[in-house]
């Protein structure tokens, strides 16, 4: 999330609480809050477990939550807390209040010429939505999504819905706030109860031109390219990229952190683990070449056969031993 304008360090301070320790300049200042994966320059984020320590410190924040004193700063200003994730979320709930709303229609709304919403649609704060689309009744466009030109939404799907991040404490899970966005960019259609959930405190993103059929899930920070085409049932976890022109079939999984690389096609039923190069054809859980997988399926096939020739070769083994 970026600011409206800039902010002082010491500002954040007096939302977080004095019970930090500044190691930096407390006067410089802050353009927005983001996290780990897509921080940038002038941003503040937060690490909380050693496996992101080092990778947090040479990432590009300039400002970081942490729980350890790090020997090597690596030219951040580091922001000392007992609970990192307590501290980012108080950022997150200041800035990114919960509003109420009375109405299907935010006033903050803007609607774009020729667009039809259909009985039962809601549009929250600061919602962007084109000209010439059309929303079927009872979907709900959460605060802060934009929706592009010419875009379809059939009833009952979820555009901008919370990131599922949570953190485990002693007696519950908890919450880590959303305060990212969604953006459907132009010519997109999206099947009936599909949900796209916002970043974290970035953008999902949708291509131009992508189809979804219904039940798609798409996770927190996910960007997925232009014309890619989505089945059914479909799971795809969050920070994942699914670049342009993919296939994606019905009730297939797609494990977090992933890149899907323009061009291929996963099968239905697949569960993808790791990344995909670009132009591959994927089948199976988990996930490999379709070639690959068709062989160790036609192998599995042959399998009752071969185990009656064993059984068969191991009767004539014993059948000799006996008239030796």
């Amino acid at each position: 999330m970026i600011f409206n304008q800039a902010i002082a360090l010491k500002e954040l301070i007096d939302i977080i609480g004095q019970h930090v320790e500044v190691r930096g300049d407390i006067n410089a200042m802050v353009s927005g809050i983001n996290e780990i994966h897509m921080v940038q320059p002038g941003e503040i984020t937060f690490v909380d477990h050693p496996k992101y320590y080092e990778k947090v410190l040479k990432s590009q924040a300039s400002f970081i939550i942490l729980d350890i004193h790090p020997e090597n700063d690596y030219g951040k200003t580091i922001i000392i807390s007992d609970d990192p994730f307590r501290d980012y979320v108080k950022l997150v709930k200041h800035f990114r209040q919960f509003h109420a709303q009375d109405a299907y229609i935010h006033p903050s709304a803007q609607i774009g010429e020729g667009t039809i919403l259909q009985p039962g649609v809601f549009v929250g704060e600061n919602v962007k939505i084109g000209k010439n689309c059309i929303i079927h009744s009872n979907v709900s466009i959460y605060d802060h999504s934009t929706i592009g030109n010419n875009v379809i939404i059939q009833s009952n799907s979820v555009i901008g819905g919370e990131a599922f991040y949570f953190k485990r404490r002693a007696t519950h899970w908890d919450k880590l706030e959303s305060c990212g966005s969604t953006t459907i960019d132009d010519n997109v259609e999206i099947g009936a109860l599909c949900t796209i959930d916002k970043g974290v405190s970035g953008d999902t993103h949708i291509g131009e031109g992508c189809k979804f059929d219904n039940h798609v899930q798409v996770g927190h920070d996910t960007t997925i390219g232009k014309h890619c085409l989505i089945g059914s049932h479909c799971a795809i976890a969050g920070v994942t990229t699914i670049e342009d022109d993919c296939l994606i079939w019905g009730r297939v999984s797609i494990n977090k952190d992933l890149v899907i690389g323009k061009g291929s096609v996963i099968l239905a039923t697949s569960g993808v683990d790791k990344s995909v190069p670009a132009g591959k054809v994927m089948f199976g859980s988990p996930a490999v070449d379709v070639h690959k997988k068709w062989k160790e399926l036609a192998a599995l096939r042959m399998l009752p056969e071969y185990l009656e020739k064993i059984t068969d070769i191991e009767k004539y083994i014993e059948e000799l031993k006996a008239n030796r």
